[in-house]
């Protein structure tokens, strides 16, 4: 479903990928957001680790829904409020997450909709189509 795509980049120390292709022969695209919602819809404003492992979760909840796994992930962009989180956020996405890891950025924010979220996640993701 994915190639990593060597950029000529020195290996990461984080998780995630330079770049990543995803082929398109049989497959669907899947494009997804998520923060800290809980499943009756309220908004977890808690400790980072907490709203970042809900925020995982959504998104893993989203791609299975759609027929897929977290492997069929391929981009994963990350908006925090504290730029100081993201060592922690990067211990929750390895809970979630393994090599070869999807392309992702990381970008502070002043702020997001709703107080006292630190954390919002867009992610792509290429979708195996189920076979007849």
């Amino acid at each position: 479903m994915k190639e990593i795509i060597d950029v000529g980049l020195p290996p990461l120390n984080q998780p995630f990928s330079w770049a990543v292709k995803a082929s398109m022969q049989s497959s669907g695209l899947l494009f997804t957001a998520h923060g800290p919602v809980r499943p009756d819809g309220s908004i977890h404003t808690g400790a980072i680790d907490e709203q970042a492992r809900i925020t995982f979760t959504n998104l893993r909840n989203a791609v299975v829904a759609a027929g897929g796994s977290l492997q069929d992930v391929t981009q994963v962009l990350i908006y925090m409020t504290d730029v100081q989180d993201m060592k922690v956020i990067d211990a929750v996405y390895r809970e979630f997450f393994e090599a070869p890891y999807p392309n992702r950025s990381s970008m502070g924010v002043s702020g997001l909709v709703v107080p006292g979220m630190k954390l919002e996640i867009v992610a792509y993701a290429v979708i195996p189509e189920k076979k007849a």
